[in-house]
């Protein structure tokens, strides 16, 4: 008995580790110069997020507009309270946010 409890609960990590992952807060861009925390450089539809995976693949939505963008994760922040994610100042235009600076957004993984 104490074998078919185990592979239950492995089960259901496994099933739960497949879900996408999903925040809802607020954006914010930024157009780094240097390197990433993953020593890649800031890219067209790159973010940075605090606990994703490097590589991870995103979307973000702007819940103004509905315009949404894939990004990869590829850089760590954003560290400033109520927001979820940093992306490039490209994404931020595509999502028609760059001029506000900040935008509420939903973030929804698309592969880890």
């Amino acid at each position: 008995m104490p074998g078919i409890v185990a592979v239950a609960v492995a089960s259901m990590l496994t099933a739960n580790a497949g879900q996408a992952r999903e925040w809802v807060g607020k954006a914010s861009y930024y157009d780094l110069k240097g390197r990433t925390a993953s020593g890649a450089r800031v890219g067209a539809f790159t973010a940075a997020h605090r606990t994703l995976p490097m590589g991870s693949r995103v979307r973000v939505t702007n819940l103004r507009n509905h315009r949404s963008v894939v990004v990869t994760v590829n850089d760590r922040g954003p560290f400033t309270h109520g927001r979820v994610i940093d992306v490039s100042a490209s994404a931020a235009e595509s999502l028609g946010f760059k001029s506000a600076g900040v935008a509420p957004v939903k973030v929804e993984t698309v592969s880890d």
